[in-house]
């Protein structure tokens, strides 16, 4: 964790910028909307998507601060987009605290997640540029796309590897992709530019799900802000499970399967179940996946003239194979 911290260090100078532009839409006449904002836009989030658009413009040649202020739509996307999950996903927590559904309910925080999509809106519009709006929007329609994929394989153990990747490159990466795409786009780079920034983007954003999903049964809650399994209970059947059950003999993975569909799985056999996994030598599988989608990433970044903006960009992108958090 202090590694962690020391690393991202580096980039304080940006996150202070960013955090500042997002208390931006906080300044509202409602109270309830400001709780919620601070207590979800303002939290202990990474960061990474704001950041990463700042990044690739800069790369670019963007220099104006309005970068910050541009920035926050991707965390006002990125903050929506989790209100409306953990609604969808009962779920309980989020960044180590009570999900935002759980302190002031469901109904909450879905117009909690209307109002930063709407806000995100707003200061697209201030940017003022067509290619960035449809980014934007087509990104929406990806992620929204990827819930519903999420939703029709919910607690469906059969899954296949393809699937899983169809709905973390919609929910996760594509959002990702977008942020450094639109970098390049608002620095008025060439389409050459911002497609290269786009695969970097979305190469960076498969690897991190994947690092994620791992972490979700092979850190701690101390370490990973969320209980270890979550996304088991929440019946997510991720790359790690995946992995575990091919390594099962077709009866066994089976009998367990069925506990699980009809819902008579205890606390103790969801327990179970993460120890499979973390005895069944899946791990390093899955780094050696993370790590290949992040060299696919950095080779989008070679025709870049070098930097210390690309330079950034490729220490991120290394960062976040290895992070433990």
């Amino acid at each position: 964790m202090d590694s962690d911290r020391r690393f991202l260090s580096q980039f304080d100078t940006h996150f202070e910028a960013i955090n500042q532009a997002l208390t931006k839409p906080l300044d509202t006449p409602i109270p309830l909307i400001r709780d919620i904002g601070a207590h979800s836009l303002l939290g202990e989030g990474k960061r990474l998507r704001p950041l990463l658009f700042v990044l690739s413009a800069r790369l670019c040649g963007y220099g104006s601060r309005k970068v910050y202020r541009y920035s926050s739509v991707f965390e006002y996307i990125h903050t929506a987009s989790l209100l409306h999950d953990d609604v969808l996903d009962n779920a309980e927590t989020r960044r180590r605290k009570p999900a935002v559904r759980n302190v002031w309910g469901n109904s909450a925080a879905i117009l909690g997640g209307d109002y930063f999509y709407a806000k995100a809106s707003l200061v697209a519009l201030e940017i003022d540029k067509s290619e960035l709006t449809r980014i934007l929007t087509e990104t929406t329609i990806r992620m929204v796309e990827g819930q519903f994929l999420e939703l029709n394989h919910a607690h469906d153990w059969r899954m296949a590897k393809d699937q899983y990747m169809q709905i973390i490159s919609a929910k996760t990466a594509e959002l990702i992709a977008a942020a450094c795409a639109c970098g390049g786009v608002v620095a008025d780079a060439d389409r050459k530019k911002v497609r290269k920034l786009s695969g970097f983007g979305l190469n960076l954003g498969i690897s991190f799900q994947l690092i994620d999903d791992l972490l979700d049964y092979f850190s701690s809650e101390e370490q990973f802000g969320k209980p270890v399994g979550k996304d088991l209970k929440e019946g997510k059947i991720t790359l790690p499970l995946i992995y575990a059950l091919e390594r099962l003999k077709r009866n066994e993975a089976e009998r367990l399967a069925d506990r699980f569909r009809n819902n008579t799985a205890k606390e103790e056999e969801y327990s179970k179940v993460v120890a499979l996994v973390r005895q069944s030598g899946v791990r390093e599988l899955i780094r050696a996946d993370a790590v290949a989608y992040a060299a696919r990433a950095a080779g989008f970044l070679d025709s870049f003239a070098e930097s210390p903006f690309k330079k950034a960009l490729l220490d991120l992108n290394s960062y976040l194979v290895e992070r433990s958090f």
